[in-house]
């Protein structure tokens, strides 16, 4: 069988942004912390007129024109978002919908009317998912039906106000061409998996008890010296049942149901959980690489000094070389290099040292992310990531959190980057490691094909994240809260929200349009 995998990849992210240094200023936060800490020097801010739906569709586009695709050949659009704009209808439908628009009087009308299009939810392992799921149906199809699969990711990393997950915002969407001999990268069909329930992170149907928001607003009436009727407060607190009489008040429900783009987190347990969900998901590929021939660990190199470039799920630009020490550190065990380590910074702590409580299983925990932090400083470690991981980072520290997205945005930003600096990444291996809270890793494998020049030389990454146009705080918080109804750069050769329940529509339905240059 030919190989399958990732044959281009386009990206779209919002032409704002909120420089990192203004953000400390506003916040009176560190920006050393931030920028030399984490890696963080610009966060990307969606305009008024954009939305998942909308940088999906701005990314597949891009890569439809740019490959000369036929919509009618493409088989399924396949979403993994955690930023969906409905409970129900996916925002892949909303996406295609953009499509059709576009690409109906080149095509036809109904264009797209054969693809099978759905969201796929898993936290920010999402489009990994549909990658996976949707290599499964390219390979099922054989070389000779030439299968065409695209995934699409997209999402808006929002976070509360003032809250500690602030400054990793960020946002965009991009689009993934999936097909049989691939140009950019193949990917074997050996994929480590782990997943455990957890709540590190999270976005849940919030409650807010109705009878509590009335007696909000007719305190504040009264505070603001607002005359309220006589009796009407004691009327809306009874919660009448519905009644013939024309002036008594009904409520549907006793609780208003809430969705919040933000999500509730533990910021300390989450980084836990990320560092041992890839660390499980490596032990498992690692093994299953042996099982299928693919690595011998008496004779092969180490299985990650196999890997030119990893790849990794960053929530902020240095999340991955904070977090990859744990596979470094599995990867080596009993070998001398790894007696080496030990004998630097010492022996590492085992959870049978301590006992077993959950005192004693917290106390473990701290003494592993201390001696993941000693690993991390290590010369041996540092050379390590400066070689492998260090050219993934550069774009995320640019736009910041892109959820599904922030591992492909990875993926390319190392490919440019190696494009620009001349280096010759044909026939070479790359480990990819996605991650999604809740909890799931995924590790997989690329071997970067002869054609992936011609492939990262269009990507022009770096030159578009130049162009775009900083926000000041004001502006910033009006976009947060959803104040501001007049984009800030009004929508020109894109695809673009120009309305929710207009005239005529449902309650909700939301309608987009291309908006020509």
């Amino acid at each position: 069988m030919s190989d399958v995998g990732i044959d281009d990849i386009a990206i779209h992210f919002p032409r704002l942004y909120f420089d990192m240094k203004d953000f400390a200023d506003f916040r009176g936060a560190d920006f050393s912390k931030l920028n030399k800490g984490l890696g963080l020097s610009a966060m990307a801010i969606p305009d008024v007129h954009e939305d998942t739906a909308t940088m999906g569709a701005n990314a597949t586009s891009r890569l439809i024109d740019r490959n000369d695709i036929d919509p009618n050949k493409i088989g399924r659009i396949y979403l993994g978002t955690e930023s969906a704009l409905d409970g129900a209808k996916p925002t892949a439908t909303y996406i295609m919908d953009m499509l059709e628009q576009k690409y109906s009087e080149k095509y036809g009308e109904n264009c797209f009317r054969n693809c099978d299009v759905v969201d796929l939810t898993f936290a920010c392992i999402g489009a990994v998912d549909a990658m996976h799921n949707t290599l499964d149906w390219v390979a099922r199809g054989g070389p000779d039906k030439d299968r065409i699969g695209i995934v699409v990711f997209a999402d808006n990393a929002k976070y509360d106000l003032g809250s500690s997950g602030e400054y990793t915002q960020g946002a965009g969407g991009g689009a993934i061409l999936i097909r049989h001999n691939p140009r950019l990268l193949a990917i074997p069909d050996i994929w480590g998996v782990s997943t455990m329930p957890v709540h590190d992170f999270f976005k849940p149907r919030r409650e807010v008890n109705t009878r509590m928001i009335i007696e909000n607003v007719l305190e504040i009436a009264k505070e603001s010296g607002e005359r309220v009727k006589d009796g009407l407060a004691e009327k809306i607190l009874k919660f009448l049942p519905k009644s013939s009489k024309k002036d008594d008040i009904m409520f549907e429900n006793e609780k208003l149901m809430i969705h919040k783009d933000m999500p509730v987190f533990d910021g300390q347990f989450s980084n836990r959980c990320y560092s041992e969900s890839v660390k499980t998901a490596f032990i498992d590929f690692r093994s299953k690489a042996i099982r299928d021939g693919r690595y011998n660990p008496d004779t092969d190199e180490i299985l990650t000094e196999q890997w030119l470039r990893i790849i990794v799920h960053l929530p902020y630009a240095f999340q991955g070389k904070r977090m990859f020490p744990d596979v470094f550190r599995h990867d080596r065990r009993n070998l001398p290099i790894w007696d080496a380590i030990t004998e630097e910074i010492g022996p590492e702590p085992l959870p049978e040292s301590f006992s077993d409580t959950p005192e004693g299983m917290e106390e473990f925990e701290r003494a592993n992310d201390s001696y993941r932090r000693l690993i991390s400083k290590t010369e041996e470690f540092k050379n390590f990531a400066e070689q492998r991981i260090e050219k993934t980072q550069r774009a995320s520290s640019l736009i910041g959190n892109q959820y599904t997205g922030s591992i492909f945005l990875a993926l390319m930003s190392s490919m440019e980057s190696d494009y620009l600096d001349g280096t010759e990444m044909g026939g070479n291996k790359v480990g990819l490691c996605g991650y999604g809270s809740g909890a799931k890793a995924k590790v997989f494998e690329g071997e970067v094909q002869k054609e992936w020049k011609e492939i990262s030389s269009r990507f022009n990454l770096f030159e578009r994240l130049s162009s775009r146009n900083p926000i000041d705080k004001t502006i910033y918080e009006s976009l947060h809260r959803g104040s501001r109804k007049e984009s800030v750069v009004s929508p020109s050769g894109e695809f673009a929200l120009i309305g929710i329940s207009a005239e005529g529509d449902l309650e909700g339905q939301r309608r987009y349009a291309w908006i020509e240059e």
